[in-house]
């Protein structure tokens, strides 16, 4: 049930027959066709892993400042609500006081 399924393999050019000889001199160079099933490899040259490198580090800078600046809006948000909650609470206090 989990196991991969692959596309079958490309026959067409396996069963072609070969009509015309050619003498050794004058022959192509033979053309192999690549796999189906492997990927092309990505080589890394020195500079465009530096390059990788330091893209990777700018991401992580600049998502770690706007989690840093969210949660300092929170924090500066739940401070706010405290001391409105704190002066109302005192303005209340008054005002029943004074009656």
């Amino acid at each position: 049930m989990f196991t991969p399924k692959y596309p079958p393999q490309d026959t067409a050019a396996a069963s072609a027959p070969v009509t015309a000889q050619v003498p050794a001199a004058q022959a192509p160079a033979p053309v192999v066709p690549a796999p189906v099933s492997q990927r092309p490899t990505i080589q890394l040259t020195p500079g465009s892993a530096l390059a990788l490198a330091a893209g990777g580090g700018a991401v992580v800078l600049v998502v770690g400042a706007v989690l840093v600046s969210m949660l300092l809006a929170v924090a500066i948000t739940g401070v706010s609500v405290a001391l409105v909650a704190v002066v109302l609470r005192l303005l209340l206090k008054d005002l029943h006081n004074h009656r």
